[in-house]
C-alpha cells in the first residue's frame, strides 16, 4: 500500500440480541481511486461489514494507508475507540458486547454497502439505525441508553419537570395501568422513535406541569417549547400516534436563519415529502413582522392539508436561492415546492396579496415556475444551447429530430464527452432535420414528465414525430450517430406518418 493514493472507508454496526445484550459491529474496507479492491487485496486485519445504505462524510484520503493501525474515518472513528468502549461496557448490566462481522466471508456476500450501524432487537425482529456518536464515550453513553426502556416511568411532579425540561420536545403517555392495547402501542412507538424524542409514561396526570389534572388516561400529551406548548391526542393506533408526533413536534412555521437551535426542524422540513411553502424576507426590514404574522395565519389555516411552512431570512438563504434560480432583490418572495420538483414562485410579494395569491395557487390558477438561463442571443455553434425557456421551442415544437444532452459544468464525464459530442454535431451541420443540443441541468429545470435524469451526462433523442428514446450506448461518435440514424424520422417517413394521421382523423 505504500506510495499509493487511497482512501479508507470505515463501517460500523450494532446488533442487540434477544437477551438485550448489545454487540458493536465494526469494520473497514479499503478502496482506491473509486475502484473496489478484489477480495485478495483486502488489508490484513481489516474487517468489512455492511447491512444496507451508505453514509456521506465517511471518507478520508490517505497516503501510505495502513488501515489496520489506528483505523479512523473523517468522524474520528478508530479501533482504539471500540477497544475502550468494549472495556467500559463489559461490566454493564445488561451486558453490552462488542463484536465484528466479516462481510468478506462468502456467507455474508449479500452485505454490500458501507458504512452502516444497525440495532437489532428481539432476535432481529426490530431493526433500527444507529444515530449516536462515534467516539468511545459517546458509543458507551448511546448504548447504555439503548439498553434502557424506550419510555421512562414518571412517578412525581419533580420527575416530570426534570424529564420534560424547557428546551425540548417530550411525549408523555397517561394510563390507568401499564398494560393493555393503548400502553402496548405507545411502547411500540417509543421504541421506534426513541432516537428522535424522549418518551415517558405515568399513572397520574397530576404529575404533569399543566393546569388540567383531572385526566386519568389513556391520553398522550406532547410538550414543546413553542406554539401551544402542549397538545393532547387519544387515537392509540401506532400509525396515528406516529403521525401526531411528527406533525406536532415541529413549529407551525419553521424559522430558517442562523440560529442553530432551528437546525433539526429545518432538516425535518426539507426531508419531508409534504408540499413545502416558503416565505423569504429580510428579517431586519421594516414590515418583516407583519409578513411573518400574515404567513403564520396562512400556515394555521392550511397546515393539516399536507403542507409545511417555513419563513427564511434572505441573508441565510443564498444557497437555496441559487438552487431555485431566484435573486435576493425579489424578496418578499414565496416559493412552493412539490415532491416531484415542480415549483411555484411569487416574487416581490405585497403583504395584502399573500392570501389571494395562495388561494389562486390552491385553485390551480398559478403556472409552475421554470428555472432558466437567459435564451442565448446567438446560437450558431454546431451544438445548440437549450435553456429552460427555449426547451419547448427547440426540442418539442421545432419539428426536428433532436438529440439533447443534459450536463453540468462540474461533471468530469461531461467534460470528456464534450469534444465527441461536438464531432457528432459537426457531422449533422448540413442536415436540416437534425439538431444536436445540450442543456445545463444545474442552471435550468428539467421537465420530469418528459425526461428522467438521475445523473450527468444523460442523453435523450426526440424524433421529429415526437418519440422520445434514452441513449444508453457507448459514448463514441460512431455509436451516437448510429443511435440517431436508427431513431430519426426521415422527411419522407415523417410526411407519410403525418398523412396517415390526417387520414385517421377523416
Amino acid at each position: 500500500m505504500h506510495g499509493r493514493k487511497s482512501f479508507c472507508m470505515v463501517k460500523e454496526g450494532i446488533l442487540v440480541n434477544q437477551l438485550n445484550s448489545s454487540m458493536l459491529i465494526t469494520g473497514s474496507e479499503v478502496w482506491e481511486e473509486n475502484s473496489r479492491f478484489s477480495k485478495g487485496e483486502m488489508l490484513e486485519g481489516s474487517i468489512t461489514f455492511s447491512m444496507e445504505g451508505s453514509e456521506e462524510g465517511m471518507l478520508e484520503w490517505r497516503d501510505e494507508c495502513e488501515c489496520e493501525e489506528g483505523l479512523e474515518d473523517a468522524k474520528g472513528i478508530g479501533v482504539a475507540a471500540y477497544e475502550k468502549a468494549t472495556f467500559i461496557l463489559s461490566s454493564h448490566d445488561p451486558p453490552v458486547v462488542l463484536a465484528k462481522i466479516d462481510a468478506d466471508d462468502e456467507k455474508n456476500k449479500i452485505l454490500r454497502n458501507y458504512p452502516t450501524i444497525k440495532i437489532l432487537r428481539n432476535g432481529g425482529k426490530n431493526v433500527q439505525a444507529y444515530k449516536g456518536p462515534y467516539e468511545a464515550d459517546g458509543i458507551v453513553a448511546y448504548l447504555k441508553k439503548q439498553s434502557r426502556p424506550a419510555s421512562t416511568e414518571i412517578k412525581s411532579a419533580a420527575e416530570a419537570t426534570a424529564f420534560i425540561g424547557e428546551h425540548k420536545v417530550a411525549i408523555v403517555g397517561v394510563f390507568p395501568k401499564f398494560s393493555g392495547e393503548e400502553f402496548d402501542n405507545f411502547t411500540v412507538l417509543a421504541e421506534k422513535l426513541r432516537d428522535d424524542y424522549d418518551f415517558g409514561h405515568t399513572l397520574s396526570a397530576k404529575h404533569l406541569p399543566t393546569e388540567e389534572s383531572s385526566v386519568t388516561g389513556p391520553i398522550v400529551r406532547l410538550f414543546k417549547p413553542f406554539d401551544e406548548l402542549s397538545v393532547d391526542f387519544q387515537d392509540f393506533h401506532v400509525e396515528a400516534l406516529e403521525k401526531f408526533v411528527e406533525e406536532s413536534s415541529s413549529p407551525v412555521v419553521i424559522v430558517f436563519n442562523s440560529d442553530l437551535s432551528n437546525y433539526p426542524f429545518i432538516v425535518k422540513f426539507f426531508s419531508s415529502s409534504d408540499v413545502k411553502v416558503m416565505l423569504f424576507i429580510n428579517f431586519t426590514a421594516e414590515g418583516a413582522e407583519s409578513f411573518k404574522s400574515k404567513f403564520r395565519e396562512l400556515a394555521q389555516q392550511y397546515r393539516q392539508q399536507g403542507l409545511r411552512f417555513l419563513v427564511g431570512h434572505v441573508k441565510s438563504s443564498k444557497g437555496h436561492f441559487q438552487y431555485i434560480g431566484v435573486k435576493e432583490d425579489q424578496v418578499p418572495l414565496i416559493i412552493i415546492q412539490h415532491k416531484d420538483g415542480k415549483k411555484f414562485v411569487k416574487p416581490n410579494l405585497e403583504l395584502d396579496h399573500i392570501s389571494t395569491w395562495f388561494k389562486a395557487y390552491k385553485d390551480g390558477n398559478i403556472a409552475p415556475y421554470l428555472k432558466s438561463e437567459p435564451i442565448p442571443e446567438a446560437n450558431n455553434e454546431p451544438v445548440k444551447v437549450v435553456v429552460g425557456d427555449s426547451l419547448q421551442d427547440i426540442v418539442f415544437n421545432s419539428g426536428k429530430n433532436v438529440l439533447l444532452e443534459f450536463h453540468s459544468p462540474w461533471c468530469g464525464s461531461c467534460i470528456e464527452l464534450a469534444p465527441i459530442y461536438e464531432e457528432v454535431a459537426v457531422s449533422y451541420q448540413s442536415d436540416d432535420d437534425v439538431i444536436i443540443a445540450k442543456l445545463d441541468g444545474i442552471a435550468n429545470d428539467i421537465p420530469s414528465e418528459s425526461f428522467e435524469v438521475k445523473g450527468f451526462p444523460t442523453m435523450y433523442f426526440k424524433s421529429a414525430s415526437g418519440k422520445i428514446s434514452k441513449y444508453d450506448g457507448n459514448r463514441t461518435k460512431e455509436d451516437i450517430i448510429e443511435f440517431i440514424e436508427k431513431n430519426r424520422d426521415k422527411p419522407a417517413q415523417l410526411q407519410q406518418e403525418q398523412g396517415k394521421g390526417k387520414h385517421d382523423e377523416l
